[in-house]
C-alpha cells in the first residue's frame, strides 16, 4: 500500500478567531484538491456555537470542484445529527468521529460520556453503511492526557477491539495535545497493526516545530502508511499547553518521505500555489 496523506485545512482553520470568508476557504481547498492528496479533511458538521469558524461547511462544499481530483473528502462530526447532515452530501467519502479514551476530554469535546460516545459510534457506523460512507474513528488522547484520567496501552487496545468488533475499518491514533514521544509511537502503533490486521491505522500527530521529525520517523518506521498533516503546521488542539503545538507541517512530511525514496505522486507546483495562497487564509 502506498503512503496516504490527509491534508487537514479544517483542523488548521477551526481555532482561528477571525472568520475566514467562505470564498477564500473554498479557493484554498480547491487548490489542495489539485495537489493529489489521498484525502482532504475539509470541514465539519458540528454546532456553529461550538466551532463558529466552520459554520459555512455546507456553503464551502457547494463551491468545491470535485471534477478534476482523485482526493476524497472527509468531514468531522460530533454526534448522530451531524452525521445525518454529512451523509446527505454525495461528495463526502469519510465521516470522522473523535472518540477519546479520556472521558474528561470526551465530555469537553462532544459533551458525552465514553459509553454514550461508543453508542454514537455504533449508530453512526450503521448510518454510514446504509449511506455508502466510511467512518473514521480518531482515538484521541491516544498517547496520554493532562486530566489524570487513567491511561495505558491496555486501554487503547480494549477500545480498539470494541471498535473493530463493530466493523470499523479506519482508525487514527491522535496525539491531541502533542505529548507523544517517538518511543511510544514505536511501541503502540505496530502492536495495534499486528493485533488488528484488517484495520487501517493512521496517525494524527501534533508537534512543536522542532520536535516533528522523531515522531514522523517513528511512525513511518513502524509501518504507518496514513498521515494527517496541515500545510505550514497550522492548527492543532485549542487545549494544547504550548501555543507552538500545531499539526505536523505537510511540507516537512513530504520532505521526509522523499528522503526515504517514497513516490508520492503529488503535483508540487500546485502545492506551492497552495502554500502561497495560505497567506490569504491564515493572516
Amino acid at each position: 500500500m502506498s503512503i496516504k496523506i490527509t491534508e487537514c485545512p479544517r483542523d488548521a482553520m477551526q481555532g482561528l478567531h477571525d472568520f475566514i470568508p467562505t470564498d477564500i476557504k473554498a479557493a484554498y481547498i480547491n487548490l489542495l484538491l489539485q495537489v493529489g492528496f489521498d484525502t482532504i479533511d475539509f470541514g465539519s458538521f458540528v454546532s456553529a456555537k461550538a466551532i463558529p469558524q466552520l459554520q459555512d461547511t455546507t456553503e464551502v462544499l457547494k463551491k468545491l470542484n470535485m471534477s478534476n481530483t482523485q482526493s476524497k473528502l472527509l468531514a468531522i462530526i460530533a454526534n448522530y445529527r451531524g452525521a445525518e447532515d454529512a451523509v446527505k452530501h454525495e461528495e463526502i467519502t469519510y465521516l470522522g468521529y473523535p472518540f477519546s479514551i479520556s472521558e474528561t476530554f470526551q465530555l469537553r469535546n462532544t459533551n458525552t460520556t465514553l459509553p454514550q460516545a461508543f453508542d454514537n459510534v455504533k449508530k453512526i457506523n450503521e448510518l454510514c453503511h446504509t449511506s455508502g460512507k466510511h467512518l473514521l474513528v480518531y482515538l484521541s488522547m491516544g498517547f496520554g492526557n493532562p486530566y489524570d484520567d487513567e491511561w495505558n496501552t491496555g486501554i487503547i487496545e480494549q477500545w480498539t477491539e470494541k471498535l473493530v468488533r463493530l466493523g470499523i475499518k479506519n482508525i487514527a491514533l491522535a496525539d491531541t495535545i502533542g505529548i507523544a514521544e517517538a518511543a511510544q509511537i514505536s511501541s503502540i502503533y505496530p502492536d495495534l497493526c499486528h493485533k488488528f490486521p484488517e484495520t487501517e491505522f493512521g496517525i494524527h500527530l501534533h508537534s512543536t516545530p522542532d520536535t516533528w521529525q522523531p515522531k514522523i520517523e517513528a511512525a513511518y518506521k513502524s509501518g504507518c502508511k496514513r498521515f494527517d498533516v496541515a500545510l505550514k503546521g497550522y492548527g492543532g488542539c485549542p487545549m494544547a499547553a504550548d501555543d507552538l503545538t500545531g499539526n505536523i507541517a505537510t511540507e516537512n512530511l513530504i520532505g521526509y518521505l522523499q528522503s526515504q525514496n517514497e513516490l508520492l505522486g503529488l503535483d508540487l507546483s500546485k502545492f506551492q500555489e497552495a502554500m502561497h495562497y495560505s497567506g490569504k487564509v491564515f493572516l
